[in-house]
């Protein structure tokens, strides 16, 4: 069955399709989850309460992409976790968190030269927060413009700007020896 088909299927009360759509999302949210949270308690528990609101509520609200859906209500539960925890370091814009990519998400199997990875990893540490979100929704997790324009919160010209701005940005801050490693994240 396609995600959409369980969505609506759970949404109905059918607990098998639920338990499928978690079963088939929850590696995926906690990947996602942990470059926003390292705090995996906070992460489990959210991704948790997520689901269970999901099944208490059964709106059943149409939805594109249930992946995207689910990325984008993890993404606020995290921010309003730490805006409960935080109370002194309220957070205006969302846009100023930081996102961070972990050293494994970037590591290339069976590459000759780490010096080469590690350049290639620390020229993207030193992108805009927004910039490595929408690399590592586009590039890394493959998702289409769509879900990465929901997932963001920004519209679909939007994402393709900022991903645009984030690889030529990426293209400066590397050395040109590096510069095919960018070729085989694209890939």
């Amino acid at each position: 069955m396609s995600d959409i088909e369980l969505w609506q299927a759970a949404a109905l009360g059918d607990r098998e399709a639920f338990g499928l759509l978690f079963r088939r999302h929850y590696s995926l949210l906690y990947l996602y989850g942990s470059k926003i949270c390292s705090d995996t308690g906070i992460l489990e528990d959210s991704i948790q309460e997520l689901f269970i609101e999901l099944w208490q509520k059964k709106s059943g609200q149409p939805v594109q992409s249930v992946k995207a859906y689910l990325m984008q209500a993890l993404k606020y539960k995290l921010y309003k976790s730490f805006r409960n925890k935080k109370p002194v370091q309220h957070v205006e814009n969302m846009a100023d968190e930081p996102f961070e990519l972990s050293h494994e998400s970037f590591l290339i199997s069976g590459h000759e030269n780490e010096e080469k990875s590690r350049q290639a990893i620390e020229a993207l540490e030193k992108l805009p927060p927004r910039q490595k979100e929408v690399i590592y929704l586009k590039i890394y997790k493959g998702l289409s413009y769509e879900e990465v324009s929901t997932i963001m919160q920004i519209n679909y010209q939007v994402v393709r700007n900022l991903l645009c701005q984030a690889l030529k940005n990426y293209r400066k801050l590397m050395a040109p020896s590096v510069l095919p490693l960018l070729a085989l994240l694209l890939t």
